[in-house]
């Protein structure tokens, strides 16, 4: 998928909307071999998507053996809105809270001096996470309104081939 094409999706309305969600699913290769997939929060920063973990979390080793990675972003309702994103993941091993991690726990509804307890919580415990860097280099924007999944997509054509024959 060409730079554009993945741009043009990406800055859908619809896209935009779950860009600006919390969670993300993670979906990754486990050190095993085996699939696995992990709710997240995330930031969008308008070119890339940011996840923050910790030092110790299992995940690294699998993304630094494989970064390839797939993430999910979707909404709860009927019909549903789902964002789909390919890419590959950079780790970025820094020391403090990354300013995304306080960023994608911004939204939580949090009184001025809980967010003052969690942020001084959060900087006891962590000495440095690693920022998960994914740069997008593959999307597809399914609302089920202008795009469908690409199988019901090839369903409904094979349809109206059918009835025009």
């Amino acid at each position: 998928m060409e730079q554009h094409e993945i741009t043009e999706v990406l800055n859908r309305p619809y896209s935009q909307e779950l860009l600006a969600r919390d969670l993300t699913r993670l979906a990754y290769v486990a050190k095993d071999g085996t699939p696995r997939t992990i709710p997240i929060g995330f930031t969008w920063n308008g070119s890339q998507i940011v996840l923050c973990t910790s030092r110790n979390a299992p995940k690294l080793h699998s993304l630094r053996r494989n970064p390839s990675v797939a993430l999910t972003i979707d909404t709860e309702v009927h019909p549903p809105k789902m964002l789909l994103i390919r890419g590959q993941a950079e780790l970025d091993d820094v020391d403090g809270i990354p300013e995304e991690y306080l960023q994608m726990n911004g939204s939580y509804q949090m009184t001025p001096e809980q967010r003052v307890e969690w942020e001084a919580q959060v900087h006891a415990l962590y000495d440095g996470m690693v920022r998960i860097v994914i740069t997008p280099t593959w999307a597809k924007l399914i609302d089920f309104e202008t795009n469908l999944p690409t199988p019901v997509e090839q369903l409904v054509r094979q349809q109206a081939e059918r009835r025009s024959a």
